[in-house]
């Protein structure tokens, strides 16, 4: 297959997720829908790993590559080591969201406990007791109302995406280092050698 075909093709792929991955941060801001203070929101959410990470550096080159399928930016081997640039910065981007997914994940969110103080009830838990393995934990967390699920939902979305995000911008710095190295089109060079 063409190189290009194939950058067209993650390109696609890329740009949808990317949007994904800014909504799904930006949920983030809301639990269960409410308008909370700054300092009720957990804290990895300010890390804008939806909106930057797996967004913005993933959205760069996923415009780029969608320009690939022409004759244009990938018809040389100039354009093949923009795409592998920017799928560089496309792979750091989802390799961040998913790290701070994860984190997420781990320490679960901010809530109110009932005393109306919010801290962190699950940030010191073993991996035993972890309140992802223990549903009856989540009842902890008073308010905001489902913050526990509202939480795994969404940083599980960002981790998915995040994750296939950084794969196909890996398979894409493979790929335009094959046509930077190799020419972007084999068939080609095949048919213009007889």
């Amino acid at each position: 297959m063409c190189t290009r075909k194939c950058s067209k093709c993650i390109g696609v792929t890329l740009f949808p997720l990317a949007a994904c991955a800014i909504v799904t941060n930006i949920l983030l801001y809301f639990p269960n829908g409410q308008v909370l203070q700054l300092s009720e929101i957990t804290d990895l959410v300010w890390f804008f790993h939806g909106i930057l990470g797996a967004g913005i550096l993933v959205i760069l080159p996923a415009l780029m590559l969608l320009g690939a399928g022409g004759a244009g930016c990938c018809a040389n081997r100039c354009g093949m080591l923009l795409s592998v640039v920017l799928s560089v910065l496309g792979f750091a981007g989802g390799a961040y969201c998913v790290v701070i997914s994860s984190l997420g994940l781990i320490g679960g969110p901010l809530c109110n406990t009932g005393d109306g103080e919010y801290l962190y009830p699950f940030r010191n838990d073993t991996l035993e007791d972890n309140y992802l393995f223990n549903q009856t934990m989540w009842s902890i967390c008073k308010e905001p109302e489902n913050i526990v699920l509202w939480n795994i939902i969404l940083f599980s979305i960002l981790l998915a995406i995040g994750v296939i995000e950084t794969i196909l911008c890996f398979i894409q710095v493979i790929s335009g280092l094959s046509g930077f190295i190799c020419g972007t089109c084999m068939r080609k060079r095949k048919v213009g050698m007889q």
